[in-house]
């Protein structure tokens, strides 16, 4: 095997393969890794790991320099912008143009060119280019992630959306990034495929409220909303168009019934079950920790 580059090694998933990956052999041999970030200087420890300054993916001669002699490049999906998939092509160029042999890219639940979800769509174009670029490729489509609940939960313990009656299956960040790992070293098992990432249970968010109301010991409870009134509820903080229908339409694409999907990708990949909300969540008491406080 050779040099396997990650992006995005400081954030939750990419740090995760990172450290999952250093403590790999291949052939008795350590995995060589790349770490692209875009501050060098915020890799607090990266021993026997190659770190490389990159501005982002738009900027092409950067990407294509730092991706000089990497053999595969796990490519996370870049910040929410309304350039994202300007950027996501640009850095899938700079791939090809340096050599790259293939991508593990890090895409989103139900991605298709109607997806309810805004960013969906960005995926699903993404996903399009990559698979006509020529490189060997797979395409790991992620839910949300159980992460995701507390944070959403607002001030007034509830939580608000227009999700109707959906179910979501939402995943642990760790379940992920061992997937990315499994794929990465399986070799060409994965080429071609488009692979959905799930917990094991699907739920609604009144039983998601309720699950972290039960961990946190808090009354939260869900409040339905019309689109309506979730774009009026979120009109106060000042964010551009894009971005506050892409939090409105990922709670719509629930009610759609577009992320009901229970994968057994991780137990495919890993050979065990993918961690639950309620485990999840009693296992990370940091990401909950806010509401206790309230």
């Amino acid at each position: 095997m050779g040099v396997i580059a990650v992006t995005g090694a400081t954030g939750q998933v990419g740090r995760r393969v990172a450290e999952r990956l250093a403590g790999t052999r291949d052939d008795a041999q350590p995995v060589v890794q790349r770490l692209l970030v875009r501050d060098p200087r915020a890799m607090a420890s990266a021993a026997g790991r190659e770190v490389v300054g990159v501005q982002g993916y738009a900027d092409a001669e950067g990407m294509r320099a730092a991706l000089e002699g990497v053999d595969d490049l796990f490519l996370v999906s870049g910040r929410e912008s309304a350039d994202r998939v300007a950027e996501h092509r640009a850095a899938i160029d700079a791939a090809v143009a340096a050599g790259v042999r293939r991508v593990v890219y890090l895409s989103f639940l139900g991605a298709a060119p109607d997806a309810t979800f805004t960013f969906a769509r960005d995926h699903w174009a993404t996903e399009q280019h990559l698979a006509a670029s020529g490189l060997r490729w797979t395409a790991l489509r992620d839910s949300l992630y159980h992460a995701a609940w507390p944070a959403f939960v607002g001030a007034d313990l509830t939580l608000r959306g227009p999700a109707g009656d959906g179910r979501v299956a939402s995943v642990g960040h760790g379940d992920v990034s061992d997937v990315v790992v499994g794929v990465l070293l399986a070799g060409d098992a994965y080429d071609g495929q488009v692979l959905d990432v799930t917990g094991p249970t699907a739920l609604t968010v009144a039983e998601v409220a309720d699950t972290v109301g039960r961990v946190t010991g808090r009354p939260v409870t869900y409040v339905p909303e019309t689109l309506d009134e979730a774009y009026a509820s979120r009109a106060g903080y000042g964010a551009p168009d894009w971005e506050v229908a892409g939090w409105v339409t990922s709670y719509a694409a629930i009610a759609a019934g577009e992320l009901d999907v229970v994968s057994g990708t991780v137990e495919r990949v890993m050979g065990r079950p993918p961690q639950d909300l309620e485990t999840w969540l009693r296992a990370h008491p940091e990401t909950w920790r806010h509401l206790v406080r309230r």
